[in-house]
């Protein structure tokens, strides 16, 4: 989200810029620092939180039992949601979920999906009578910038610790979410025609676009979303697309494949 930002601290982003440097001291291909933490609702069937730099997001997943839609009987439901906590920055304000959480949502909503990360039949119980939805709720706790990002990680680690309550209704064991793929969301922001990975807080509010890229583990893109009205070149949006997969992958073999080996 936008903050509004004197012009005087405008003008030293770009000044920084222009030096190749950024207002925190990283590179332009720097990741800020990630904390990732997961098994932390216990009411959950899966859960984690995120911290990305400053920005902190909670994600817990919920399945309850349902009746699948007509067209695909015999398939799990998704459904993801995204809140901007009013005590996570001055400019959300409280109230039903807003234009820009919406969009978030349905970014993270649509790397799940058309990654395949969740196999959605294993969630069938009965076909054409009963499935598990799975309920993905993210909450943002602090935003200094690509909440985005920190809700793509915190989503799939989430998902990853999930256990399906099958003991609960009395059909077999606790088993832990089929899961098939780990998407990552990157998003990449264009200041003064240059192209910086994790925009924090005040570069989003001075940034010409961004463009949030979700990969697969084998660097097929998910979803993309642009974000602002000044357009990518086509050799930007490669570059972006090559640098956002890059850092997916570091992020994938640093904190998702570790877990998936550990659980």
């Amino acid at each position: 989200m936008s903050d509004v930002i004197p012009t005087l601290k405008k003008d030293y982003i770009y000044n920084l810029m222009i030096k190749g440097k950024r207002l925190d001291g990283r590179g332009f291909e720097d990741l800020r620092d990630i904390k990732f933490e997961t098994n932390v609702i216990e009411k959950a069937e899966g859960s984690a939180k995120v911290t990305l730099g400053k920005t902190q997001v909670l994600v817990g997943v919920k399945l309850q039992i349902g009746t699948p839609f007509s067209d695909s009987p015999d398939e799990g439901v998704i459904m993801t949601s995204l809140e901007l906590n009013p005590i996570a920055s001055p400019s959300f304000e409280p109230g039903p979920p807003r234009e820009g959480a919406i969009e978030m949502a349905r970014v993270v909503d649509r790397g799940i999906r058309e990654s395949g990360s969740i196999d959605v039949k294993k969630l069938c119980i009965t076909e054409g009578e009963s499935i598990w939805k799975a309920f993905i709720d993210i909450h943002v706790l602090n935003d200094d910038g690509n909440i985005i990002d920190a809700s793509c990680l915190g989503a799939i680690g989430a998902l990853m610790t999930t256990m399906v309550p099958n003991e609960m209704v009395g059909i077999g064991e606790d088993v832990p979410l089929a899961m098939k793929e780990m998407p990552v969301g990157v998003t990449i922001a264009k200041i003064g025609g240059k192209l910086m990975v994790d925009p924090g807080r005040y570069e989003e509010a001075v940034c010409e676009t961004k463009l949030t890229v979700v990969s697969s583990s084998d660097g097929s893109v998910n979803g993309m979303q642009k974000m602002g009205s000044t357009p990518l070149t086509e050799d930007e949006l490669l570059e972006a697309i090559e640098l956002a997969r890059k850092k997916a992958d570091e992020i994938r073999a640093e904190f998702l494949i570790g877990l998936k080996r550990k659980d």
